[in-house]
């Protein structure tokens, strides 16, 4: 098993399917290596339903952890139900932070999000996931490389230092035409928001539609110098 402890940069060679691009045989030797000690964490978009979908073909029975920050968009949430009814068998765990948005509030003021959203999404992500990393020995996380320039040199299996984890990344080899060419071609459910312009979709302080195709990520904490919630960052 290759873990944090272990790693001697590793890279996975798998036969590159039409379909899946190598991401179903990814999530096959992940489950065989970690077996109950791996998590998806999983933000419901548009790559999370497909990753979703594919988990389950290989562990039906899997763990999904989803970072509740309490300010996600009402169509999300009525989205993991539809998720629940169609895959009954995944144990999808709804991570809150432990601070509740009043109790935010009272400690750092209101609306934290529009002051310093870094802090926002450390107390409502960074540290929620964090806590359900823990005990992990990898998880799996929807990243493509032409999502964003700092996404661009992921690999399959990546050595995570800041939750000192391995990060398996089975779409690195996805288009975002492919994502919707899934979805469309297995009936999958997803986010309505994405016939809305929104592309990329995080809380909803933070999240507007965008008209540029060419920056799919355009819409999030847009007019800040922001581009990640500090998950996939170092």
């Amino acid at each position: 098993m290759i873990s944090y402890e272990t790693w001697t940069d590793n890279k996975l060679e798998v036969p590159i399917d039409q379909e899946t691009k190598g991401a179903r045989e990814v999530l096959r030797w992940a489950f065989e290596q970690y077996q109950d000690d791996i998590i998806y964490a999983c933000s419901f978009g548009a790559e999370g339903i497909v990753l979703v979908d594919l988990i389950s073909q290989v562990n039906p029975y899997a763990k999904v952890v989803f970072l509740d920050t309490g300010l996600h968009f009402t169509e999300t949430y009525e989205l993991i139900e539809k998720v629940k009814a169609r895959y009954p068998y995944l144990q999808i765990d709804m991570k809150r932070p432990e601070l509740t948005l009043q109790e935010q509030s009272e400690l750092y003021g209101g609306n934290l999000w529009e002051r310093d959203p870094n802090q926002c999404c450390h107390i409502r992500k960074v540290v929620p996931l964090t806590e359900a990393l823990s005990g992990y020995k990898a998880w799996i996380s929807g990243l493509r490389r032409d999502q964003s320039p700092t996404r661009r040199a992921t690999e399959f299996i990546n050595k995570d230092d800041k939750f000192q984890s391995i990060k398996i990344c089975p779409l690195i080899h996805w288009s975002w035409k492919d994502v919707w060419r899934y979805i469309n071609n297995h009936d999958l459910p997803y986010n309505i928001l994405h016939d809305k312009g929104y592309p990329s979709i995080g809380c909803e302080k933070c999240t507007l539609p965008t008209q540029d195709a060419a920056d799919l990520r355009s819409g999030r904490w847009t007019n800040l110098k922001k581009t990640e919630c500090g998950l996939h960052l170092s």
